[in-house]
């Protein structure tokens, strides 16, 4: 059998370790930019390691009704897709601040909502059914390396707009305008609370990630 170890060199534990151990400083949700951009600076370094990956491990289920790689990513632009114009809207509507913001306290039902996305160790909690508007709608067998990086792409330039907008609150009041989730009003949130939802949920699925590659990459490797 062929080898197939160039996406090898680095274990998926390396990437949810780092993830972990910023995420118990965490554990009172005073949220901080610099935790959030260190946490979504891990993200971004790993996403090299995947992109690396052969297409087959990339795009194979590891079972019958479960997401490949991919399908995981393209389902994160999916859902950050929803969330690009509310947040430009409430930057664009905060007002200016001379000195850089304090941590930011989460408030009791937007912890609640953060903490259901947050990861456990390596573990995922509270495993929940997706909503049909964030499955991702990709046409596996015809996926090739342009239609692949395609879905990076967008991924890259999503969370390229997260780092942005984390960057340009840091001179922001946000604690003047909420923005509703993607679920509706039921969840509403502050900027800050916002971005750790987004991350807290990236990083959920990148526990997903380690766990299909996991179990793909078994067969790629002699």
């Amino acid at each position: 059998m062929i080898h197939i170890n160039i996406y090898l060199s680095k274990k998926p534990e390396f990437c949810i370790n780092n993830i972990n151990q910023s995420l118990q400083r965490m554990a009172s949700l005073f949220i901080s930019p610099e935790n959030q951009l260190q946490r979504l600076n891990i993200l971004l370094n790993d996403l090299e390691r995947l992109q690396a990956m052969p297409i087959a491990v990339l795009t194979s289920p590891p079972r019958p009704k479960a997401w490949s790689i991919i399908e995981i990513i393209a389902h994160l632009n999916t859902s950050y897709g929803l969330y690009v114009e509310k947040v430009d809207r409430a930057l664009e509507q905060s007002p200016d601040k001379e000195t850089e913001n304090e941590p930011f306290k989460a408030r009791t039902w937007q912890r609640f909502v953060i903490n259901g996305q947050r990861p456990q160790g390596n573990i995922r909690k509270w495993k929940m059914k997706t909503l049909k508007k964030f499955e991702p709608l990709l046409d596996l067998k015809n996926m090739g390396p342009s239609e692949v990086n395609t879905v990076f792409q967008i991924f890259i330039g999503y969370y390229g707009h997260l780092r942005n907008a984390i960057l340009a609150g840091r001179k922001k009041d946000l604690s003047k305008v909420k923005v509703n989730s993607a679920i509706g009003p039921i969840v509403n949130f502050y900027l800050p609370e916002c971005f750790e939802f987004l991350i807290c949920h990236t990083e959920r699925h990148w526990v997903q990630i380690a766990e299909t590659e996991q179990r793909v990459r078994e067969p790629f490797i002699a």
